[in-house]
C-alpha cells in the first residue's frame, strides 16, 4: 500500500482544475469574474440552484463543476483573490434565465462579465456580428488557435456583459475549448491587472511631492542652511511618507505585474493572426494595456528609488552627525588630557612644597630632640647637626614620597577594568 504525502492528491488535482468541458457549436457561454472577501470566496458561500426544489451545487471549496439541468453545465473556481463562474448553455434552453439570475446573485463585486456565442463558421457568425452593431473603428477580429475567429469590441453591453462572437471553423472541440478559455483568461487577467492603474495614478502626485521634499533636503544638506537634527527629523518624516506609499501600493502593483505576465503568456499561446481591416488581440493589448502596465511599473520603480535615495541621504546625514560627535569627543578628550596634565604638574608642585614642609618639621623635631642632650653633659654643635640633617631629611622625604606615588600608580594600573 502506497503511503501518500498529505498534499499529493491536492497537488495532482490542481493540475486538472480550470479545464472547460468540450465545446461544440452552437453554444452560449456566460462567465462572471468577481472580487470577493476572504470569508465570502469559498464554495459554501454559493447559493444553491434549485430547479424543481433540488439543490445541485455541492463539492469542494476551490473548484466545482456539474450540470444545472438539461443542456446547461457550469464550472466555478476560486483564484487567489477572485472567483470565476462559467455557464455553458445550448441555445434556447429554458433554464438559462434562472441560471443567470442565480449566477448574478452570488457574492462579490464583478470585475468582468462576458457573453460568448459560438457558431459553426464565419458565414453563420456574420449576421450575429452585424446585429450587435459594433463600431467599425473599435471592433477586434482575428484568428486564434489555428482556425477559429473572434469578433468583439471589448465594451460593456446594456445588460452589463461584454460580447464575444466565435466562429469554430472546423476547429476540434478540444482545441476550440482551449482557445476560447485562453481568450477569456487573457481578458480576465487583463482586467485584474488594470486594477492597479488607478492605484498607481493616485500615488503619482504623492511621489512628486516626496521627490521635491527629498531634493530640498539634499540642497539643505549641501548648503548647510539647517541644523543636522532638523534635517534628520525631516528625513524621518519623508521616509515614513514613502513607506506609507509603498504599503498602500505594494500588494496591488505586485499583483498587477503578475497578472500582466499571465496576459502576455496567454497572448503568446493564442498566436493571434491579424485580419485585413481589423485590429487583432495583440493590437488591442499593445494600444492601452501595455502603457497602463508601464505606468504601474514606473510607480513601483519610482517608489523603490525614492526609498533608496531617502535611505542613502539618511545614512549620509547620520555619518555627518556621528563625525561631528566624534570631533566633539576628541576635543573633549584633549581638554581632559590638558586638565590632567596641568593637575599632574600642580600635584608635583604640591608634593615639592609638601616635601619642604615635612623637612622643616622633621628638622625642627631633630633640633628639639638634640636640644635636651646638653642636660646630660653631651656637647653638640647644633648648627652643624642641623646643617647636615636638613638635606638628609629632605632627601628621605622626597624618596619616600616618590616611592609611595610609584606604588600607588602601579596598583591602579594592575586593577581590572
Amino acid at each position: 500500500m502506497l503511503q501518500d504525502h498529505g498534499l499529493r492528491r491536492d497537488i495532482v488535482g490542481e493540475m486538472h482544475l480550470r479545464r472547460w468541458p468540450l465545446i461544440e457549436a452552437p453554444l452560449e457561454i456566460y462567465q462572471i469574474v468577481r472580487l470577493c472577501a476572504a470569508d465570502a470566496a469559498g464554495a459554501d458561500s454559493i447559493p444553491s440552484f434549485r430547479p424543481g426544489g433540488q439543490p445541485l451545487v455541492a463539492g469542494g471549496n476551490r473548484h466545482l463543476s456539474g450540470e444545472l439541468g438539461a443542456d446547461l453545465r457550469f464550472t466555478w473556481e476560486r483564484h487567489s483573490e477572485a472567483t470565476c463562474l462559467t455557464l455553458f448553455a445550448q441555445p434556447g434552453t429554458p433554464l438559462i434565465g434562472p441560471a443567470l439570475a442565480w449566477a448574478e446573485a452570488m457574492p462579490g463585486e464583478v470585475v468582468r462579465a462576458t457573453q460568448i456565442v459560438i457558431v459553426a463558421d464565419d458565414a453563420t457568425a456574420q449576421p450575429l456580428v452585424d446585429a450587435l452593431g459594433y463600431d467599425p473603428a473599435e471592433v477586434v477580429s482575428c484568428c486564434i488557435g489555428g482556425g477559429a475567429r473572434i469578433w468583439s469590441d471589448f465594451r460593456i453591453g446594456e445588460q452589463g456583459y461584454g460580447r464575444l462572437t466565435v466562429a469554430a471553423n472546423g476547429l476540434h472541440p478540444v482545441e476550440l475549448g482551449r482557445a476560447v478559455q485562453a481568450v477569456q483568461e487573457l481578458g480576465n487577467y487583463r482586467n485584474l491587472a488594470l486594477l492597479g492603474l488607478p492605484v498607481a495614478r493616485g500615488q503619482w502626485s504623492r511621489l512628486d511631492a516626496a521627490d521635491e521634499r527629498l531634493r530640498k533636503i539634499g540642497t539643505m544638506l549641501e548648503e548647510g542652511v539647517a541644523t543636522d537634527n532638523a534635517m534628520l527629523d525631516e528625513l524621518c518624516r519623508l521616509s515614513l511618507e514613502v513607506g506609507s506609499i509603498g504599503s498602500a501600493t505594494r500588494y496591488r502593483l505586485g499583483a498587477t505585474a503578475a497578472y500582466a505576465r499571465l496576459v502576455q503568456e496567454r497572448l503568446e499561446a493564442l498566436c493571434p493572426t491579424p485580419l485585413r481591416g481589423y485590429a487583432s488581440l495583440t493590437d488591442f493589448a499593445q494600444r492601452r494595456f501595455t502603457p497602463a502596465i508601464r505606468t504601474c511599473e514606473a510607480v513601483a520603480r519610482r517608489q523603490g528609488e525614492l526609498a533608496d535615495r531617502s535611505a542613502q541621504l539618511s545614512a549620509l546625514l547620520r555619518t555627518r552627525i556621528e563625525t561631528h560627535i566624534e570631533d566633539q569627543n576628541a576635543r573633549l578628550l584633549a581638554s581632559l588630557e590638558s586638565s590632567a596634565a596641568n593637575q599632574l604638574r600642580l600635584q608635583h608642585l604640591v608634593e615639592g612644597l609638601s616635601s619642604v614642609a615635612i623637612t622643616y618639621y622633621a628638622v625642627a623635631l631633630i633640633r628639639d630632640l638634640t636640644g635636651g642632650l646638653d642636660a646630660f653633659g653631651v656637647v653638640v654643635n647644633h648648627e652643624l647637626l642641623l646643617a647636615v640633617a636638613t638635606p638628609l631629611a629632605f632627601l628621605a622625604v622626597y624618596l619616600f614620597t616618590r616611592r609611595a606615588r610609584s606604588r600607588l600608580f602601579a596598583e591602579r594600573k594592575n586593577q581590572p577594568r
